[in-house]
């Protein structure tokens, strides 16, 4: 299955979260978090405007994200599961 999202959205990979500490603890399975940086695999057209334009995204494929902990939509395709939200529920572009 393939998905393709519409206008501002876009279709983030969950990138996982460091199971250890700095001082080396181990971080057990039921204590953590999901985490709120991903990959983009995937992005929509762009933003509608009133004027009838569209706005391209600030954000391609490929970038490394950080979003909120609540923000977009769990979906599963081919087994994995993804999470489906719009370009403004993203806080920054992970850099470097």
């Amino acid at each position: 299955m393939s998905l393709r999202p519409l206008h501002d959205r876009v279709i983030v990979r969950r990138l996982e979260e460091e199971t250890t500490t700095a001082g080396g603890i181990v971080i057990p399975d039921n204590a953590k978090e999901k985490p709120s940086r991903g990959e983009i695999i995937a992005v929509g057209n762009g933003k509608p405007l009133e004027s009838g334009d569209v706005r391209a995204l600030d954000v391609k494929v490929g970038d490394n994200v950080l979003f909120g902990k609540f923000a977009g939509t769990e979906v599963k395709a081919d087994g994995e599961e993804l999470l489906v939200l719009r370009e403004d529920d993203i806080m920054a572009v992970i850099e470097g």
